[in-house]
C-alpha cells in the first residue's frame, strides 16, 4: 500500500467534500421538487452523485494500491468499454478468434507493457502491431462479407477502448524531474479535470442551457453548458497546480487542453451512438449508462495530456 503524501491526501479530500455536498445538494433538490417537473432529474442527479461515491472509492483505492492496482482497474475497465463497444458493432462467427486475441491477448500486453514503463512499445504496439495483425486473423477466417466494416469496427474499438485509455494510468510512469512519485497526483489531475468538466457541462446546460452545439449528436450539449463547465473546471485545475509539476499558468493550459479533448471525446462517442441508434454504451453505471459512457471524455483526454506532459515536462 502507498504512503499517501500530503497534497494527495488534500485532493481525495477534496473529492470527498465535493462528494458531500452533492449528497446533500441532491436530498434538499429532491425535497423542494418532489412531485414536480424537475423531479426526474433531480432523480437522475442523484442517482449519478450515488454512483460517483462508489466509483470514487474504487479509483481512490487503486491510487492507494500504486502501479499494478492502477493497471489492474484500467484493464479492466478496458476490457469492460471494449466490451461495450463490440456488442454495437455487427461481427460473424468468422470474427470470434479475433476478437479472442483483442480480448485476452493484446488488451492485457497493453498493460503489461504500460506498467513496465515501455513507452517505445505501448505507444506503437496496437496502432501497428495489432492493426496489421487482428485483420490479417480475420481473412485467414475467409468470411469476407462486410470485412471492412467489421475489421474497422473492431480496430477503432481498440483504439478507443484499450489503447486510449490506458493513457491514464501510463501517467504513473513519467519521471518529471523534481516530481517524484508525483505520477497518482498527475492522474488525479487529469480525472478531476476532465470528470468535472463533464458534470459542470451538465449542470450549466440544465441550468442555462439554450443553444446546442451538434443537436442531431447529442441533444443535451450547449453553449452554456460548454463553457460554463470548461471555464469553471480550468478555473479547478488552475488551483490544483500546487499539486502538479506546472506553474499556475500551465496547469491552466494544461486544463484547457483536457476540457477541449474531453468534450470532443463526449461528442465523438455520442455520434457513435446515434449512429448505431442506441442512448447508451450499458447500463453498468446507475444514472450515467455504461463504462463508455463515463470515460468517453477520458479517451481522448487522457493521450493528449500524457503526451504534453511527457514533452514538455520530463
Amino acid at each position: 500500500m502507498r504512503v499517501l503524501d500530503r497534497q494527495l491526501a488534500w485532493m481525495l479530500g477534496g473529492v470527498l467534500v465535493l462528494l458531500v455536498l452533492a449528497t446533500l445538494v441532491g436530498l434538499v433538490l429532491r425535497a423542494k421538487t418532489r412531485g414536480g417537473p424537475g423531479a426526474a432529474t433531480v432523480a437522475n442527479l442523484n442517482a449519478r452523485t450515488r454512483s460517483w461515491w462508489v466509483m470514487s472509492a474504487v479509483f481512490s483505492l487503486t491510487l492507494l494500491a500504486g502501479r499494478a492496482g492502477s493497471m489492474i482497474l484500467f484493464a479492466g475497465l478496458s476490457f469492460l468499454a471494449l466490451r461495450e463497444f463490440v456488442t454495437l458493432a455487427p461481427t460473424r462467427r468468422a470474427d470470434h478468434r479475433a476478437l479472442f486475441w483483442a480480448f485476452f491477448v493484446i488488451t492485457p500486453l497493453q498493460y503489461v507493457f504500460v506498467g513496465l514503463g515501455r513507452y517505445g512499445l505501448f505507444t506503437v504496439f496496437i496502432p501497428v502491431y495489432a492493426f496489421l495483425f487482428l485483420p490479417t486473423r480475420m481473412a485467414l477466417a475467409g468470411d469476407t462479407e462486410r470485412f471492412l466494416e467489421r475489421a474497422a469496427k473492431t480496430q477503432w474499438g481498440l483504439m478507443v477502448a484499450v489503447y486510449c485509455v490506458s493513457y491514464a494510468p501510463a501517467l504513473l510512469t513519467l519521471d518529471v524531474p523534481g516530481f517524484a512519485r508525483g505520477g497518482p497526483k498527475l492522474l488525479l489531475f487529469l480525472t478531476l479535470v476532465d470528470q468535472m468538466s463533464d458534470v459542470l457541462q451538465y449542470v450549466f446546460g440544465k441550468l442555462f442551457g439554450r443553444r446546442k452545439i451538434a443537436p442531431h449528436v447529442s441533444p443535451n450539449k450547449t453553449w452554456e453548458g460548454f463553457v460554463g463547465g470548461v471555464s469553471t473546471s480550468v478555473l479547478l485545475g488552475t488551483g490544483l497546480w500546487w499539486a502538479t509539476p506546472f506553474t499556475p499558468l500551465q496547469a491552466a493550459g494544461m486544463s484547457l487542453a483536457i476540457t477541449l479533448m474531453g468534450f470532443a471525446g463526449g461528442l465523438v462517442m455520442s455520434a457513435i451512438k446515434r449512429d448505431r441508434g442506441v442512448k447508451d454504451y450499458g447500463a453498468l453505471i446507475e444514472g450515467h449508462g455504461g463504462i463508455l459512457d463515463r470515460i468517453d471524455s477520458v479517451c481522448f483526454a487522457a493521450p493528449v495530456f500524457f503526451h504534453l506532459t511527457r514533452f514538455w515536462f520530463t
